[in-house]
């Protein structure tokens, strides 16, 4: 055999060598990889479901909470019927005006709208909110301070409310409200009639 033919053949040699060498190369890379990826799938635990998700309920004080921050939410901002969710139908709410008490849902929400359509610029505050529940029956007491403007004038009022609240087909609303309004200095415009001044909150007042 003369050089030439072993030259040729050996680089023929050389040639396969290195397709073999090449594919086996390829074959252990790829079959970790792949035995990898089998055996991920294979430990991978089911992502869990929003429909195992519990809910953790809340106590009845901290229903009570929501309902009286939800209630002085929906004041502040107008929307009647939120501010309707918090207050039985039968309501009965007495205040620091020297006048009867406001009886039903339907008189307490005409004084309110009335007043209402007069503020703007509204914030309350609640503090020092104290919560007793026994059985179906609860009251809260809180402090409340009241900014905004009223008829264009600047006005604060500082007050206290007590709710006495039922438990009635599993919800929790507002059967009784009695607001005292602490004597201030700052302007205020009159009462109107069975309501506390305009330039005091409707009963229940403030916001945590």
């Amino acid at each position: 055999m003369n050089s030439a033919m072993r030259l040729k053949n050996g680089h023929r040699y050389r040639t396969i060598m290195s397709l073999l060498l090449c594919g086996t190369v390829m074959l252990v890379a790829v079959a970790p990889a792949s035995a990898q990826k089998d055996k991920k799938k294979k430990n991978e635990a089911p992502a869990p479901t929003t429909s195992n998700t519990s809910v953790i309920p809340m106590s009845d004080e901290q229903q009570i909470d929501y309902m009286i921050s939800t209630m002085l939410g929906a004041w502040q901002i107008g929307d009647v019927d939120k501010l309707h969710q918090a207050y039985a139908d039968d309501v009965t709410i007495v205040n620091g005006a020297w006048a009867p008490p406001v009886i039903g849902w339907t008189n307490f929400l005409a004084l309110y709208q009335q007043q209402r359509a007069r503020m703007q610029q509204v914030r309350l505050d609640r503090t020092n909110t104290l919560l007793k529940v026994d059985g179906t029956v609860a009251w809260a007491c809180y402090q409340w301070e009241f900014t905004g403007t009223v008829d264009g004038q600047p006005t604060r009022s500082l007050g206290q409310t007590t709710l006495v609240m039922e438990k009635r087909n599993g919800r929790w609303v507002i059967a009784h409200n009695h607001t005292s309004l602490v004597p201030s200095t700052q302007p205020s415009i009159p009462a109107a009639p069975g309501n506390a001044p305009p330039a005091t909150p409707p009963p229940g007042p403030g916001n945590r």
